[in-house]
């Protein structure tokens, strides 16, 4: 059997599963995952290796209308996918109201091959499931759609196996070791996010930006030193919490699940700054490493 190798733009509304399908197929977790939207911020590759492929996923943000700076580099981390791409899979939430305007237009410029994961197939009824389906069929005739479930990894190895079908023929284009081209500092950045995200509220977890200051790696032990960027001293106030709780909470849970991740003791320290309207700025923006990927 020839060795098949290829990129696969994975995209799709925010909170659609994009990332905990990425997730479960490569069996880690890459990308954050919560339920808020907008959770994911950039463009991260995930890395399927076997004896026979190579599958190259890219989880990409989820495609909305801009309303910062931030919001377009997003986007145009989704083009970019898009561009590199020899499949575009795209996940939709069945479970949720059907508008996709965006995403369809964003689908019908390119002519590549298309497979929709209809995600949480198990907890749509079969009349709906099949409204789904038929409307899908209606707008993008020539897609294949398989109805699947990420978090109970219901039908992802036939998602594998229809992927494979579109993949090219070729040499792998990383090393069959790697699991993303991303380094362990920008996964940990993730996490910290992640986990600000899920501890905090409103617009808090949409204003901050965390970006790893030092990595100092021992036999056994990673010493991190981080920052979280805020807009706003009043959204500092937040993250800290009375007296401290709330960030040594946070800190905690992120410092715990960095441990599962590098297989290492892990020392996680965190400073609070505010950079005022970071979101908007174009200087700040590349500093915090929202660059063409």
């Amino acid at each position: 059997m020839s060795f098949k190798a290829g990129f696969v733009a994975i995209t799709g509304k925010p909170n659609a599963g994009k990332s905990t399908l990425m997730n479960r197929i490569l069996g880690k977790s890459l990308s954050a995952v919560t339920p808020k939207v907008q959770t994911t911020r950039h463009r991260i590759k995930g890395i399927l290796n076997s004896d026979d492929y190579q599958i190259v996923f890219s989880d990409t943000p989820g495609i909305l209308e801009p309303a910062y700076e931030l919001h377009k580099k997003m986007l145009e981390a989704i083009e970019q996918s898009m561009q590199d791409a020899d499949v575009i899979l795209l996940v939709d939430d069945v479970s949720s109201p059907h508008s996709e305007e965006s995403v369809f237009q964003q689908i019908g410029k390119l002519s590549l091959p298309l497979i929709i994961a209809l995600n949480k197939a198990d907890l749509a009824d079969t009349q709906k499931l099949e409204t789904r389906i038929n409307l899908f069929k209606k707008i993008f005739p020539h897609a294949e759609l398989i109805p699947i479930s990420a978090t109970s990894d219901f039908n992802l190895d036939t998602l594998v196996k229809v992927l494979l079908k579109y993949l090219p023929e070729g040499q792998p284009y990383y090393s069959t070791e790697e699991l993303s081209d991303r380094n362990e500092r920008f996964f940990a950045e993730e996490i910290i996010r992640e986990q600000i995200f899920l501890n905090y509220q409103k617009e808090i977890p949409y204003s901050c930006e965390v970006v790893v200051d030092q990595w100092q790696e021992f036999a056994s032990l990673i010493k991190i030193y981080s920052i979280i960027f805020v807009m706003r001293e009043s959204q500092k106030r937040i993250i800290l919490g009375n007296k401290g709780i709330a960030i040594r909470k946070m800190a905690t849970i992120a410092r715990k699940k960095l441990e599962r991740f590098t297989g290492k003791k892990v020392f996680l320290d965190i400073t609070i700054k505010v950079k005022e309207g970071w979101r908007n700025d174009e200087k700040s923006l590349k500093r915090l490493g929202y660059r063409n990927e």
